[in-house]
């Protein structure tokens, strides 16, 4: 297993979130700022892409090229299309404004409360929003039994989610968990694919080419540290990688070969590593 070589390509004044590589440049969540910023490789330099974002945090691109964000302060899911006004995807749940939300998987989405502020919803699940013949979405509850979900992914064959379920407090045990997606839609049974006891567990994931997952987790205040995982969809931790910045937040491909891993932190660093020896799976 190699060791990897971490260069900080940006540095924010707080968290940062949310990467998604647009064909040539990545798009990265400055939340606290409400802005999207893009990191031009050519420069090496991040200028403001969006402003007035809502507090936007996981972004990703469907493999039409459509680009959506989960505004959490603003609490929904939109769509984002360069020059042109926001465009409202979901913003409720039975007439109810979401939490928070936090993670995309295509339009499955997270919507935990982290910013500490009274629930709207009673719980904190996982929601499916799916397109209507008249251009609109309707949204679907997904789980009941989740704590605190966070990244999320869909498998290829669109048969199995995964999750992580990232509660905070003493005695809590965060978990990476999925459950089979059944033909109609709903979900099987929740299945546990690794507990990292009193660690802090997974904040954002995505697919490399060989149908590993790669996860962005912990933190120096308790647990092993941080550090990306590379795990097999059965759980098994295949290798793990300490980060130089606290607490990664998200990961995710991108680079002319999608062999570029990005990487965000709650220290407001942005990472490229070129030699990890991993390949992302495209969406664009």
């Amino acid at each position: 297993m190699t060791e990897w070589t971490f260069e900080t390509i940006a540095e924010r004044d707080s968290l940062t979130e949310g990467p998604a590589w647009d064909g040539s440049g990545l798009l990265y969540s400055h939340c606290a700022a409400d802005l999207t910023m893009r990191w031009d490789p050519q420069t090496g330099k991040s200028t403001v892409w969006r402003e007035d974002t809502g507090g936007a945090n996981g972004m990703v691109f469907d493999h039409h090229g459509r680009l959506f964000a989960c505004e959490g302060k603003s609490r929904r899911i939109v769509e984002y299309v360069a020059g042109e006004p926001t465009r409202v995807i979901v913003d409720n749940f039975e007439g109810l404004p979401f939490n928070e939300p936090n993670a995309l998987g295509r339009i499955w989405f997270t919507d935990p409360n982290y910013g500490g502020r009274p629930l709207s919803l009673p719980s904190e699940q996982v929601y499916r929003a799916d397109p209507q013949s008249n251009g609109g979405y309707t949204v679907v509850r997904v789980t009941q039994d989740m704590r605190r979900p966070n990244g999320i992914l869909i498998s290829a064959s669109g048969d199995r989610l995964f999750v992580a379920d990232t509660p905070t407090g003493e005695k809590i045990h965060p978990r990476f968990v999925s459950y089979p997606i059944n033909l109609d839609g709903s979900l099987g049974e929740q299945s546990t694919l690794h507990d990292f006891g009193w660690g802090r567990g997974i904040d954002g994931v995505c697919w490399d080419t060989d149908n590993n997952i790669v996860a962005s987790a912990g933190s120096h205040h308790y647990g092993p540290g941080p550090m990306i995982y590379v795990f097999n969809t059965d759980g098994r931790v295949l290798e793990t990688h300490p980060t130089p910045s606290d607490t990664p937040t998200n990961c995710q491909f991108g680079g002319p070969g999608n062999d570029e891993l990005f990487i965000t932190y709650g220290t407001g660093i942005v990472h490229r590593v070129t030699d990890s020896g991993l390949k992302g799976r495209p969406t664009l």
